[in-house]
């Protein structure tokens, strides 16, 4: 069967392991195809999107949790290899405790011993990080199945997700409708955009949460990376990984990446904010926020010639390099040892909702949430 919309003519036909939408515009083809990933115990089942590029780029999400769990990008020579961390089954993402490429909400990051005031009155969140609450509560958006749809978009191969989010959710007020739309752009991009509706006040902060390697190999430590972050200060933490509202410079200390450094050249420095996280699991004040898409961070693999750029519209990004990864968790033909993996989050302020003078995540009926975050893959020489 033919359909065509717009620029766009999309091919559907079924193989034996699902159903494959061929798109081609302007030339350009991909594609993306849809089969059976697994089910939940009670028989629900879990779909995988397989998404090509037209430069052979690939990108594989699953409805449980809307997760990357796979994304293959080429290195300098043009050798397509994985660069994301992921389980060999739905298991393991059923078991997983790390929030390996999950979708995360319905607060990313963490909210002070999981409680908030909102309009004069509190709401006490579920706790599941130590006394605070973390990535949305035990399940929030990552432990959930979610519908997902083919997108026609002459950017690549697309597909979004949706779920909603009922009043009370792991303490949440409102009910919450979130869409998350993933693009592999031809010009080897993931774009993630997010839309978010509620019919009472709450507070709406999702993030990404791959976990990054660009070597080619997730045996390899990713302190051997080097980053390049667009911000002049971080929000302090103190000893339980909360911010105590205080934002200080970078100047001078191991968060300073304005130019590029290596991750691990002072990653073990007795820095207090660095024994506090174990390392890096700080927020980081991104420079220039007004709301538009721009580049914030740059990570450059010297082996492979990768190059990791992340644009968004986001005003904070958490950089976590690992520092919690312990050889429990396997996938891959691997197990996945202390950094060996980064995450890199855009989103809002952690514990927003009790700093005043952090920016806003209170989502109001009649308003929409919008965030776009992308993770652009180069090489260089």
């Amino acid at each position: 069967m033919w359909r065509y919309g717009g620029s766009i003519m999309v091919s559907i036909f079924i193989c034996c392991s699902g159903i494959v939408f061929n798109t081609c515009s302007k030339g350009i083809s991909s594609m993306v195809e849809k089969r059976l990933y697994g089910k939940l115990h009670d028989g629900t089942e879990v779909y995988e999107y397989i998404l090509k590029n037209s430069k052979g780029a690939e990108a594989r999400l699953i409805t449980y949790g809307a997760t990357v769990t796979l994304l293959k990008v080429p290195d300098r020579n043009g050798v397509l290899s994985d660069v994301v961390f992921g389980y060999d089954s739905l298991q393991g993402y059923l078991e997983d405790k790390s929030f390996f490429g999950v979708t995360v909400g319905r607060y990313g990051n963490r909210i002070n011993k999981g409680s908030f005031v909102l309009d004069g009155k509190k709401y006490q969140l579920t706790i599941n990080d130590g006394e605070n609450h973390l990535h949305g509560g035990h399940k929030g958006f990552s432990k959930v199945v979610w519908n997902a749809t083919i997108v026609d978009d002459t950017a690549g191969p697309s597909v979004a997700m949706t779920y909603v989010s009922p009043d009370g959710d792991e303490g949440y007020p409102g009910t919450v409708t979130i869409k998350v739309t993933f693009t592999l752009t031809n010009d080897n991009a993931l774009r993630i955009v997010y839309e978010g509706t509620t019919d009472k006040p709450t507070v709406l902060n999702p993030t990404h949460h791959s976990y990054f390697n660009l070597s080619g190999s997730f045996t390899k430590p990713i302190t051997d990376h080097i980053m390049k972050i667009d911000a002049d200060s971080i929000t302090e933490i103190d000893q339980r990984l909360i911010p105590t509202g205080k934002l200080v410079s970078v100047e001078n200390t191991p968060f300073d990446f304005r130019k590029p450094v290596l991750i691990g050249s002072r990653i073990n420095e007795q820095h207090q904010q660095l024994l506090y996280g174990r390392g890096y699991d700080h927020n980081w004040v991104l420079k220039n926020y007004n709301g538009t898409v721009r580049k914030v961070v740059e990570v450059y693999e010297p082996t492979s010639g990768r190059v990791l750029e992340v644009w968004t519209d986001q005003p904070g990004i958490q950089f976590y390099a690992g520092n919690f990864l312990n050889g429990t968790a396997k996938g891959k033909g691997v197990a996945y040892e202390h950094r060996t993996g980064f995450c890199l989050e855009p989103q809002c302020f952690p514990d927003s909702p009790n700093h005043p003078h952090f920016p806003s995540t209170v989502l109001r009926p009649g308003q929409i949430y919008k965030q776009t975050t992308i993770y652009k893959f180069t090489t260089r020489e």
